[in-house]
């Protein structure tokens, strides 16, 4: 009787949405919606049917991680409509406890979150992302820019922004698989240590840089960003797509630890994903609970206006910033298609259920951005010289020449 009065629930809920929508249930019944089937669902038992009953998009995500739903059509308008099946609920966000889980950004706990998500493998990785395995926003110059060409546009426009000089010593904190500081080195020729705390980023970084005869000029720690020594300051500092896993309680210690690590007269670029409620509240509809669980553990979003309030209380001037939403949206949906045209290969290397986590979390994440309800900015900091003075360009020229 339960599953029949369910059952009932979800024909209700598909009419009164009107959703091209067909679902087909474990015993072989069909629910249609609309006269066209743009998502195809299969519901494979009255437990999986609970995550539809009463639907949430972190609800039928995991449903689809753990097999209880397939979903067939284009991932694309599969968001879509199932922003539509939830009835708006995404679009909201959901305030996070008030009690602060000190634990989640601990030394070891932040080693064994980072290696969560980035020691899938570096095969993995490789299937698609670009040559360089840049792991963050591509910069898009034009819409038919290829993924490859795009992803080196935006380490030369890291590079540009800050105006690195043959000679100077840069440090990129979460390094990942190196792309940005062989880049620098390669073509701006500064001498450049990354860091980042997964073992298998470090592996492939230090690899390429022995195979690319750059020893001496370009080297990878393996190694927390608060332990890096302060006794030789960096003229100029990266951070791109790390600054998601700090912590918000922790803003303070990451920005302060930056300041000190930077000569006078030295820039940063914090180049990271942003929330857009100014309440620093995660999305809803049980999105923020899905990524928690199985994707970002211990990744916090702060509001725009929060990452310049804490950089500029450690001394960390704001000199510039720009917003790149769309571009990781076209970023994330270009990952997708790539990793679904090698979804094979995908399986095998990692599994049925990770290659679902990955396609459904960054196809979630591109619809995300373009919708609005998170963003990016790269945001250029300075420290100034004594007398207050910041050695920079008056205009932004020296960045598109």
């Amino acid at each position: 009787m339960l599953e029949s009065r369910m059952i009932g629930m979800l024909e209700s809920r598909l009419k009164r949405v009107g959703l091209p929508i067909s679902m087909t249930l474990w015993n072989g019944n069909t629910i249609r919606s609309g006269t066209e089937e743009h998502l195809r669902l299969t519901v494979k038992s009255p437990q999986a049917l609970m995550s539809l009953a009463n639907p949430s998009l972190g609800g039928i995500a995991k449903a689809y991680v753990e097999g209880q739903l397939d979903l067939e059509g284009d991932i694309r308008e599969t968001i879509r409509l199932g922003e539509g099946l939830v009835s708006g609920d995404s679009t909201t966000y959901h305030n996070r406890s008030k009690v602060w889980k000190w634990w989640r950004h601990t030394r070891p706990a932040d080693r064994k979150n980072i290696q969560h998500h980035y020691d899938v493998g570096n095969d993995f990785y490789g299937l698609w992302l670009d040559r360089n395995r840049v792991y963050s926003c591509a910069y898009f110059k034009t819409p038919s820019d290829t993924l490859d060409a795009a992803q080196e546009y935006k380490l030369d426009h890291i590079c540009r922004k800050l105006e690195l000089k043959p000679g100077e010593r840069l440090l990129d904190v979460g390094c990942g698989w190196g792309g940005l500081i062989l880049w620098a080195v390669r073509h701006y020729g500064v001498k450049a240590l990354g860091i980042t705390l997964s073992d298998e980023q470090h592996a492939y970084a230090t690899q390429r840089i022995r195979e690319s005869g750059l020893e001496g000029r370009c080297e990878v720690h393996l190694m927390d960003y608060r332990d890096v020594v302060e006794d030789e300051p960096f003229d100029k500092i990266a951070s791109v797509g790390m600054f998601e896993h700090v912590g918000k309680r922790n803003l303070k210690a990451y920005f302060g630890k930056i300041y000190r690590l930077l000569k006078p007269g030295g820039m940063v670029m914090n180049h990271g994903i942003t929330t857009n409620s100014l309440e620093d509240a995660e999305l809803g509809s049980g999105i923020g609970d899905f990524v928690d669980e199985y994707v970002f553990p211990g990744g916090e979003l702060v509001h725009i206006s929060r990452v310049l309030t804490e950089m500029s209380a450690q001394g960390l001037e704001p000199w510039d910033a720009e917003c790149l939403r769309p571009h990781y949206a076209k970023t994330l949906w270009e990952w997708v298609s790539r990793l679904e045209a090698r979804q094979e290969e995908a399986r095998r290397i990692v599994g049925e259920k990770m290659y679902r986590i990955w396609r459904i979390y960054m196809a979630g994440s591109a619809h995300a951005f373009d919708r609005g309800w998170i963003s990016i900015f790269q945001i250029l900091g300075t420290k100034a010289l004594a007398d207050g003075s910041v050695p920079y360009p008056l205009t932004r020229e020296h960045v598109y020449k």
